[in-house]
């Protein structure tokens, strides 16, 4: 940070940050990223969650005179588009390296590969399918807000619970968040009925996945990891909605 820029100023970028990586949103580019810009922007993931998630439940406030299933079909496409597939890339990537047989090592550079296997293509379709069912579902309309702020609020734990896989990663240079700031902005989707369970299971869902993650990384976790907790923990929120009705 330099010495002339305030506080006040820091923060405002980091959530700017926030926004530009997590989301599609049209904002103005960040010209230039500095050291621990990532760490700070970690903070105000949940602005991205009501970003995404908002604009998933306004598609079914609405109440378009379609049928169910093509309405939460369009729910999985927004929800595709408003995150640039940032968080489903993470989980096809996760996917083929995490059920592959192989070592830690070999994992981790499974990782680097472009190019999608087995593995990916069937959870990645699993978790369109499932997500597609849950927003057919008779679920209250801001469910995907919740899920989607919760998930992106519980990553922060095992972010900072487990080192980063590779050091020179844009995932280990996002850890060391501010829980105190996201936790603050998050805190009005507790409010919803529901939403309480909603956000259990997405912290479950998040630990869970990091563990395994992690026991099949050699201990550490990595940005395309960080996707897949996302996806996971927003498809948990959202059955427990489902499962509440």
């Amino acid at each position: 940070m330099s010495p002339r820029e305030s506080p006040l100023r820091t923060q405002v970028q980091a959530a700017h940050l926030a926004l530009t990586f997590l989301t599609t949103l049209p904002l103005p580019h960040i010209r230039e990223v500095r050291e621990g810009d990532f760490a700070r922007a970690s903070a105000y993931y949940p602005l991205a969650g009501y970003a995404v998630g908002g604009g998933v439940s306004l598609l079914l406030w609405l109440g378009l005179p379609l049928p169910g299933g093509v309405v939460a079909a369009l729910g999985v496409g927004g929800w595709l588009l408003l995150t640039g597939m940032l968080h489903f890339d993470g989980l096809v990537d996760s996917a083929d390296a995490l059920f592959a047989v192989k070592t830690p090592a070999q994992r981790l550079e499974i990782l680097r590969d472009l190019h999608m296997g087995a593995f990916g293509l069937a959870v990645g379709a699993l978790a369109l399918l499932t997500l597609w069912s849950l927003l057919a579902a008779p679920i209250p309309a801001y469910a995907p807000l919740v899920a989607a702020v919760a998930a992106r609020t519980a990553l922060l734990l095992p972010m900072n619970l487990y080192p980063a896989a590779r050091a020179e990663s844009l995932g280990a240079r996002s850890r060391e968040g501010r829980w105190g700031v996201a936790l603050l902005l998050a805190a009005p989707t507790l409010l919803l009925p529901g939403a309480g369970v909603a956000w259990l299971a997405a912290l479950g869902a998040a630990l869970l996945v990091a563990r395994f993650a992690a026991g099949r990384l050699g201990g550490g976790l990595s940005g395309d990891v960080f996707g897949m907790i996302v996806v996971c923990a927003e498809l948990a929120a959202l059955c427990a909605f489902a499962w509440g009705r």
